[in-house]
């Protein structure tokens, strides 16, 4: 494992363990949601959802609840992304002074919508822009400076370049989701190029990328050397999962969770996603959002995302859970997402 340290960086909840983080996903990981994992059992740290900053920003109107929330008492990083150098920088002044553990900069978002802007993941296609954008954020930063990044835009030729880069501007915190830009979520992630910059970079490397339980992370720490794991989508699927990697790690077994223990998750998520005024419908959309990724360790066959997923309001949608999660609600819920039953990607992570 990758031992490298930052001063300024959390310390383990568990001493001499791995660093955990859940990852920054847009429209997910609010303060609720990031309130919500810390209930159940909390990262070491958290990241915000990205922050965009373009020219129309002023840093005294940047929203950012999650810092003045420090959910579970965990740091929490400010994501950002953007382009313009002295823009970001100014933008991270302005985060630093409202509480934020550290600053994060987006280079890996692969929507479309996204990297056409020459943003995110697009950065990866102009990395003379990514040296001037880190050197102005390293100027701006005298703490935690962090990149979240994927391996390239198309292909991982220019992957040691950017290592160097990250390098060179004393970047002290690197989540390396082991993917291409252009593969969003679709083919295996490369551990061996996670361990490439574990071995290459002098700050501590965290793996990010298709980690899909506490033993998958066990593993990919063996693999990569990586000095921790951040985990995404599959802790939105279960967000035990992090108390459970602290259990794998010290030797014990995992603790069991029930269907039960998923429907009362299910209320947290309704409650947390409610809108004073907003439609029925549009709040029923916004808690499916997280069911479809939870759903895929309900059932083997994929009922419970099919039946949840044509429900056009909350109570309609809290029925299909009770049908499947109180049926028997002392019945494990799944580790691992059953094989076939598939998520439909929404978000960073």
């Amino acid at each position: 494992m990758n031992t490298a340290t930052c001063p300024g960086l959390p310390a383990p909840i568990v001493p001499g363990q791995p660093l955990t983080a859940l990852a920054p996903m847009q429209d997910v990981t609010t303060a609720g949601f990031m309130g919500l994992v810390a209930d159940i059992g909390a990262p070491d740290f958290f990241f915000t959802e990205f922050i965009r900053v373009h020219s129309q920003t002023r840093p005294e109107t940047l929203e950012a609840p999650a810092l003045e929330a420090r959910p579970g008492g965990r740091p929490v990083f400010a994501q950002l992304i953007g382009n313009d150098p002295a823009l970001l920088a100014r933008a991270a002044t302005a985060l630093l002074a409202r509480g934020a553990a550290g600053i994060d900069l987006n280079l890996g978002c692969p929507a479309p919508k996204v990297f056409r802007k020459n943003v995110g993941g697009g950065l990866l296609r102009d990395l003379p822009r990514v040296d001037e954008i880190l050197a102005a954020l390293r100027e701006a930063v005298p703490g935690v400076l962090s990149v979240k990044t994927r391996v390239g835009f198309e292909s991982a030729a220019g992957f040691d370049d950017l290592l160097g880069l990250l390098a060179k501007r004393g970047v002290n915190l690197v989540s390396l989701h082991g993917r291409t830009v252009a593969q969003l979520y679709r083919g295996p992630v490369d551990h061996a190029l996670i361990a490439r910059a574990v071995g290459a970079l002098p700050c501590p490397v965290l793996a990010n990328g298709e980690i899909t339980s506490a033993a998958g992370a066990a593993r990919v720490l063996g693999e990569t050397g990586a000095a921790g794991v951040m985990l995404g989508r599959h802790a939105i699927r279960n967000p035990w999962v992090f108390a459970q990697l602290r259990a794998v790690l010290a030797d014990k077994p995992p603790p069991v969770v029930t269907l039960g223990d998923v429907r009362r998750y299910v209320d947290q998520l309704a409650g947390l996603t409610r809108r004073d005024g907003a439609p029925d419908r549009a709040h029923a959309n916004r808690v499916k959002k997280f069911l479809n990724f939870t759903g895929q360790s309900v059932d083997p066959g994929g009922r419970f995302l099919n039946e949840m997923r044509r429900a056009r309001t909350v109570a309609e949608l809290l029925a299909v859970c009770d049908r499947h999660l109180l049926a028997e609600p002392d019945a494990p819920f799944a580790l691992e997402p059953f094989p076939g039953v598939v998520a439909r990607p929404n978000c960073e992570g």
